[in-house]
């Protein structure tokens, strides 16, 4: 098999392409994550605390003499902690629907245990024997 060939194979398996558009769809979903920490839920919740602090901006939050950015810190720890909050509220709903799923698949029906089977044998040689 020649080299582009297992490529190809390769690239076009089902979790190769699933992978794809998860990265995708994972950025797009980054962007709006990330719109919705720094343009609603940080102002929201450190607008007060950066009035007090007589600030604009929650870049401007830095040790003083330093370059650290602290506020630049809990922006990006906030949108981790809501973007993992949306990935577990996604995959509880998926596995809530995966079990939807496994309760509707029917049940198969119970074949009879050894020990009858050894009973239904042992009543069939009774009946040859008694012949």
């Amino acid at each position: 098999m020649g080299f582009f060939t297992e490529f190809k194979e390769f690239a076009v398996k089902g979790n190769v392409i699933d992978l794809a558009v998860g990265v995708v769809i994972g950025g797009a979903f980054g962007k709006i994550v990330t719109s919705l920490v720094e343009d609603i839920i940080t102002p929201a919740i450190l607008t007060p605390a950066l009035k007090a602090a007589n600030l604009s901006n929650l870049a401007d939050l830095v040790v003083p003499g330093t370059a650290i950015k602290y506020g630049n810190f809990a922006s990006a720890a906030i949108s981790f902690i809501i973007v993992a909050f949306a990935l577990f509220l996604m995959i509880k709903g998926i596995n809530k629907f995966k079990k939807k799923e496994e309760v509707a698949a029917p049940a198969v029906p119970a074949g009879p245990t050894q020990e009858e089977l050894l009973m239904q044998i042992r009543d069939l040689l009774q009946k040859q024997q008694s012949k």
